[in-house]
């Protein structure tokens, strides 16, 4: 794997970087999809420190359970690469069936769960072994994947097909499919795992599903004053685990709405980047990083006063996103 010019800086240089940054900074991986490339983004400083070259499209990225690995869907090069976070190589790649657009990790922090758009398949890998152990048929353009945290559901939501299905772990098998509005992009349990909200692109709304029946219990929906209905596009979202917010990408509309749990009325909408598509919460939870890809910017997001306070510049088109708690950062 090649890295920019900033990679090889001085080596004290970047030591220095590090000593700095490493008692109150976190990391953020940052996928942009049209330069082939990893951006890394320190948290104390809002600045891009490193960008690295992956494969072909980069688009879900997603951080071992131990922190020792960045596991990237490198879609246009079918395979997932994983990244040791400790020097920046990638160290293998997984099978991952055609077009890989995002991926889940179970908690056993063994099996990856993967959405092959162009195959209508979830690929299910065994890190491990770096086998296949599953490939399971699911709706017309699987994009969105999430594993629940008790580990028993993985769900795929397949954007033609309209739906969110519930594959059980164990068997790995689908047990239940959910009807939800047009174009499913994205899927994310709460922390207790009694909800499954999915975002529904072109339908402009979010199922609130209940787990255990499987069924929509409530449906969001939005409205931006001055901006017509069909640039407001959910795609991805934050849940905060104490269960009071929860933040909504809106795609073209260029705004995050910001949902009061209790209500479930729309409080805030967030003015960010062009074309917002995915977001992750800091550990604190105090700061929102959204990924803007027609911009090709971050924007950051003071969470206590629901406000940009920050524009990164990245690559271009970025996309996905996950963050390195400051005491992973590697010494």
């Amino acid at each position: 794997m090649k890295t920019s010019t900033a990679y090889h800086c001085a080596a004290a240089f970047c030591l220095s970087i590090l000593s700095v940054n490493q008692a109150s900074a976190h990391w953020l991986y940052v996928s942009n999809e049209k330069d082939d490339t990893i951006s890394i983004i320190d948290s104390e400083t809002n600045e891009v420190i490193n960008t690295l070259d992956v494969g072909e499209r980069p688009r879900g990225v997603t951080i071992s359970h131990d922190f020792t690995h960045l596991y990237i869907c490198a879609s246009d090069s079918d395979t997932v690469q994983v990244m040791r976070i400790a020097d920046n190589r990638i160290v293998f790649e997984l099978p991952s069936g055609e077009d890989p657009e995002q991926f889940a990790l179970h908690p056993d922090n063994k099996h990856l769960y993967i959405a092959n758009e162009d195959d209508a398949i979830a690929t299910v890998v065994n890190i491990e072994t770096r086998q296949v152990v599953a490939q399971i048929d699911v709706g017309v353009e699987p994009e969105g994947m999430a594993v629940s945290h008790d580990g028993r559901y993985a769900i795929v939501t397949s954007e033609t097909s309209n739906m969110a299905h519930w594959i059980d772990t164990e068997r790995q098998e689908i047990v239940a499919n959910t009807l939800v509005d047009q174009r499913p992009r994205d899927a994310e349990f709460t922390l207790d795992d009694s909800e499954l909200w999915v975002s529904s692109e072109i339908g402009g709304t979010v199922s609130i599903i209940d787990t255990e029946s499987k069924e929509i219990k409530h449906t969001l929906n939005f409205e931006i004053p001055g901006i017509s209905k069909d640039r407001i596009q959910p795609v991805g979202m934050e849940l905060t685990t104490d269960g009071k917010l929860a933040f909504i990408a809106l795609g073209p509309s260029n705004h995050v709405a910001v949902v009061d749990r209790s209500t479930l009325e729309v409080i805030e909408y967030v003015l960010v980047g062009r074309r917002v598509w995915h977001m992750v919460l800091t550990p604190e939870e105090d700061k929102l990083y959204t990924t803007n890809g027609v911009s090709g910017d971050v924007t950051v997001v003071d969470v206590a006063s629901l406000k940009a306070e920050k524009t990164i510049k990245v690559g271009r088109y970025p996309w996905g996103v996950a963050v390195l708690p400051k005491e992973h950062i590697p010494q």
